[in-house]
């Protein structure tokens, strides 16, 4: 009987500190650190924290960052803007939903207080939501708007525009709907073909294992930021050569994590709405955007001590970080950061 061949992926600790230990935070890449912001410091917390925390993968090191003033979030979501200032945008604040703007000035190393412009016309609140950076202008946001009683039948989609100079936000709601969707994940890639630019599409947070196209914009119109992963995506793309394909991808997953690799779509772990029990996943997804047909590449993960709900995936620098979120207990989130490490 020949050998069983190896999944050809593994988690690779490469740093170890309680600061991480959190889940539904948001981890962002801001000047080659990971900034870290709010989450649940234990499973059935009611009240989110309110500190950001900024791991060097260079030095392995990790500091907080931003001093007192920091907004108090979980299930919220966060990018860079101007090589400067993380947003924070949306979240629960330990009593609702809300849909403000947080920004830490990562030149200063301190918070600002945004505020709304007269012409916005915000969501009801944003929770377990996505927001994409188009450019460092323009945001797009799309999921749970309210409460678990609104948006049964569709989600709402908003642009976000941000001025940061005048350190004010402004939401527009489009005239497209997605379906109604909860804690997914969204990833932007380029579009070939008769209508070349760029596809926003969302993963999960619903029954349906199809992804769900959110905005498509034309040439010039994405503002791209140069990300090293040359490495990485060769080391991708050898993985799937050598995997069947499916048509459809995984099914009512959610509070999974995400992270575009050149044409890849990387998600890692999450819950399974389909299953009663053994909800929490340990499974790596890998969607390629150049197919048409049979794009999702299913690796399954026999360490049960990698599950994860509520983590963050963060591309830097050829490598793939996991950070936080908790694991089968889902009770004590994880303090350690890992690595992809792939093997052929």
């Amino acid at each position: 009987m020949a050998a069983a061949r190896p999944p050809g992926w593994v988690w690779r600790p490469v740093a170890h500190d309680r600061l991480l230990a959190r889940a539904f935070h948001s981890c962002t890449v801001l000047r080659g650190r990971l900034y870290v912001v709010g989450g649940l410091s234990f499973g059935g917390a009611r009240e989110p924290l309110g500190d950001a925390v900024m791991f060097d993968p260079a030095a392995g090191r990790t500091t907080r960052t931003g001093g007192p003033g920091g907004p108090r979030r979980s299930h919220h979501d966060a990018v860079s803007v101007g090589d400067r200032w993380l947003c924070v945008v949306g979240g629960w604040d330990g009593s609702r939903r809300v849909a403000a703007v947080a920004a830490l000035d990562a030149e200063r190393g301190a918070w600002e207080a945004w505020s709304a412009a007269p012409d916005s016309c915000a969501p009801a609140g944003l929770s377990s939501h996505t927001c994409t950076r188009l450019s460092d202008h323009e945001l797009r946001v799309a999921g749970r708007e309210g409460g678990t009683r609104t948006q049964r039948r569709y989600g709402s989609v908003y642009t976000l525009r941000v001025d940061p100079p005048a350190r004010t936000y402004s939401y527009r709601e489009e005239g497209c709907h997605t379906a109604s969707r909860s804690g997914h994940s969204a990833a932007l890639f380029r579009t070939g073909g008769p209508r070349p630019g760029h596809q926003l599409l969302l993963f999960g947070g619903c029954n349906s294992p199809a992804p769900e196209v959110a905005g498509h914009w034309g040439p010039g119109h994405i503002q791209e930021e140069p990300v090293v992963a040359s490495q990485l995506t060769e080391q991708l793309s050898r993985l799937v050569r050598r995997e069947r394909g499916s048509a459809e991808g995984p099914r009512g997953l959610r509070h999974h994590s995400c992270s575009v690799v050149g044409p890849f779509a990387v998600l890692f772990g999450g819950e399974t709405l389909t299953r009663a029990r053994d909800t929490i996943c340990n499974d790596l997804y890998i969607y390629d955007s150049r197919k048409s047909t049979r794009p999702w590449f299913h690796l399954p993960c026999e360490d049960r001590n990698m599950k994860r709900v509520g983590h963050r995936t963060c591309l830097w620098n050829n490598q793939l970080y996991l950070v936080g979120g908790f694991g089968e207990d889902d009770r004590t989130p994880c303090p350690n950061v890992y690595t992809l490490e792939l093997s052929f």
